[in-house]
């Protein structure tokens, strides 16, 4: 399988992206050496590889979600330069 200048102009057209004929040429050369790259890694024997999603063990670092004690409003809101009903008051952003 190899990349083709009409691949690169098609992605480039996906991403709205335009591309000089230099910019082309070099991203299919260098698309094509990627693909040989992988190419190689197919030839490796991975009969007795265990499939993983990570190459590392990972595992979750995170506390446990448990509910507790929060602030009084009263004095979150005090750090407002803004509130109404109870709420941070902000600019709109739509119009």
């Amino acid at each position: 399988m190899s990349i083709t200048i009409k691949d690169v102009e098609h992605v480039a057209n996906l991403a709205r992206l335009e591309l000089s004929e230099e910019e082309k040429n070099k991203f299919t050369e260098q698309l094509n050496a990627i693909l040989k790259y992988v190419e190689q890694l197919n030839q490796l024997d991975t009969e007795h590889v265990e499939p993983t999603s990570h190459v590392m063990p990972l595992y979750n670092v995170m506390r446990e979600d448990e509910a507790r004690p929060s602030w009084p409003l009263e004095q979150v809101l005090l750090n407002a330069p803004d509130e109404e009903d109870g709420q941070f008051k902000v600019p709109a952003v739509l119009e």
